[in-house]
């Protein structure tokens, strides 16, 4: 997925002076997976929260 340079920025400003690269990345990684998901509740991508449970049920009850 791509982001938005100013995405990248604003998530780096936040950081302290000195960070890992590891810690950095990891940063970055979430605010990808919170776009993505963002992107999905606006394409109706979604389930309701009575679907996952009556799919959860439909399951585990086997």
């Amino acid at each position: 997925m791509q982001m938005a340079r100013s995405a990248i920025e604003s998530c780096i400003a936040t950081m302290p002076d000195v960070v890992d690269s590891e810690e950095v990345m990891y940063r970055l990684y979430l605010l990808e997976k919170i776009e993505a998901g963002e992107q999905n509740i606006r394409d109706g991508k979604t389930m309701s929260h009575e679907n996952v449970a009556e799919r959860f049920a439909a399951k585990w009850q086997k």
